[in-house]
């Protein structure tokens, strides 16, 4: 419990923010060991306590079991192992399907205890908390390994190796996601990271909740449909039915894993007993009633579940209509969040299947390479079909030729069949003003009727260029030379007339 306080406590007086310390204030070096050694310690202690709980309550209940405090103790050791998915071999047949339940609370014990020693540091960057990390993982590491080692010889054994690297890795995980938000990781990340891809990410977290939630509401059906026969393998015994109870709420999470796997189409195995979609073949399964719900045969309504995945893509792609106003960068979206998805089925099928002994049970599978591409699939061809048509589309520009166009200037929208046509109508006359113009019948009888008749060209003044008026028709000659006489004396620069040639 003094462990535990040391991460609960805050040293500071109520109503002081968290986030900002004072200038130059941090714990000293006594403090920050404690602070340390309490996270190396405090989800040790924790879980392996929470294990030494569940097996005495199992054989306190069970009957004809001798409770023994100091087998207990001994029997937690690889029963922690477990809850951090390390294979056991019991008297020499292989223990691979570990309940995941345990291991999520193991991980959510890691991660809230390197938060909270983060916090009472006073980390504010990854660098800070890296004594953190290293710490928490370190201990689990190790804890492991000493474990391994500690039970050699005995009926449940474990390789040291696997001991070490597996129960590490895990609060390697842990930790890291813990210590990332108070360290504010996320917005670093956020503003380094393409927008676009952060968006395709969360997509992708809401996808593969969704499926998850699809495979529980399957499972639930189908044992709610089964409920006789699970209720049957319950035995009257208050201690064996506990037993038999708390066995299957532990491995629900791997039950609702190849609920999930069956609905999106490969499904799984137990022994020779094989479930899927598209294909069935008997086998015999473990009295277990978190088991009961399984078929006993193919039904031709099966194929009609595919419709929850696609939906589930649908929701995806519909969650993406918006992102961006190009069609092509949503569906790049839609892609980041089927890789999400499909790296979460990855990680939940390999967690949830193994080796089973050596009798008719053995392996448990979930076929996790079909099953991530099948996920995969399902999340990107119907979520990039709705993304690109709910989406919005950039309205076609107008043609080069139209740009210095004022009609089209202070349009808002542009018809495409009206911008053609216009398009065509400038060519057109683009086209006329260019071409020649061909002299006709008219210009080249007008211009023989003159050359008949001895009319010459107008006449140009000397100095300013301008043309004079042609000669006048025979019958008013003096007309024409009053006129051009008034004219001339008007300009003062026109030289007198000169005699006719």
């Amino acid at each position: 419990m003094r462990i535990m306080e040391l991460l609960t406590d805050d040293p500071r007086p109520p109503g002081e923010a968290v986030d900002d310390p004072e200038p130059g204030a941090g714990p000293s070096r006594a403090a920050r060991v404690r602070v340390l050694l309490a996270a190396a310690l405090g989800p040790l202690v924790t879980g392996y306590a929470a294990v030494a709980a569940v097996l005495a309550l199992i054989t306190l209940t069970a009957e004809r079991a001798v409770f023994s405090a100091t087998g207990v103790l001994l029997a937690a050791g690889p029963g922690w192992l477990a809850a951090h998915q390390v294979r056991l071999d019991l008297g020499g047949h292989p223990l691979g399907v570990l309940p995941v339940l345990p291991t999520l609370g193991a991980l959510v014990l890691a991660a809230r205890t390197a938060s909270g020693a983060a916090a009472r540091l006073g980390c504010r960057s990854p660098r800070e908390a890296l004594p953190v990390f290293v710490t928490i993982t370190g201990a689990h590491a190790l804890c492991g390994l000493a474990v391994a080692l500690g039970t050699r010889g005995s009926v449940a054994t474990a390789s040291p190796l696997v001991a070490f690297a597996v129960p590490g890795l895990l609060a390697a995980l842990a930790s890291a996601a813990g210590i990332v938000r108070c360290c504010g990781l996320p917005d670093v990340v956020a503003e380094r990271v393409d927008p676009l891809a952060l968006r395709g990410l969360r997509a992708g977290a809401l996808g593969l909740a969704v499926l998850v939630a699809v495979g529980a509401g399957v499972f639930t059906v189908a044992t709610a449909v089964s409920w006789r026969t699970v209720a049957d393998m319950y035995e009257p015994a208050f201690g064996s039915s506990f037993g038999l109870f708390l066995l299957s709420v532990l491995y629900l999470p791997n039950a609702v894993t190849a609920a999930l796997s069956f609905v999106t189409g490969p499904g799984f195995s137990i022994g020779d007993l094989n479930v899927g979609m598209f294909g069935y073949r008997g086998g015999a399964v473990p009295g277990v009633p978190l088991l009961g719900g399984l078929p006993e045969h193919h039904a031709a309504w099966w194929p009609a579940l595919l419709a929850l995945p696609a939906a589930t893509g649908v929701l995806v792609g519909w969650s993406l209509r918006k992102v961006d106003a190009d069609p092509a960068q949503r569906i790049r979206a839609v892609a980041v969040a089927g890789a999400v998805v499909a790296l979460g089925c990855v990680a939940l099928g390999s967690l949830s299947g193994g080796r089973l002994g050596d009798g008719p049970f053995d392996p448990v599978s979930v076929p996790v390479g079909v099953a991530s591409v099948v996920a995969f699939c399902w999340i990107v061809i119907p979520g990039s079909f709705v993304a690109f048509f709910a989406g919005e589309h950039e309205p076609p520009a107008p043609p080069e030729a139209l740009e210095d166009n004022e009609a089209f200037q202070d349009a808002e929208e542009v018809d495409a069949d009206e911008a053609a046509q216009a398009v065509e109508e400038i060519e057109a006359s683009e086209e006329d003003e260019e071409a020649p113009e061909e002299p006709g019948e008219d210009t080249e009888f007008e211009a023989e009727a003159d050359a008949e008749l001895d009319l010459e060209e107008p006449v140009l003044s000397g100095e300013s260029g301008v043309a004079e008026d042609p000669a006048p028709p025979p019958g008013s000659v003096a007309e024409a030379d009053e006129a051009v006489t008034g004219g001339t004396e008007t300009c003062g620069d026109v030289e007198p007339d000169e005699p006719d040639r």
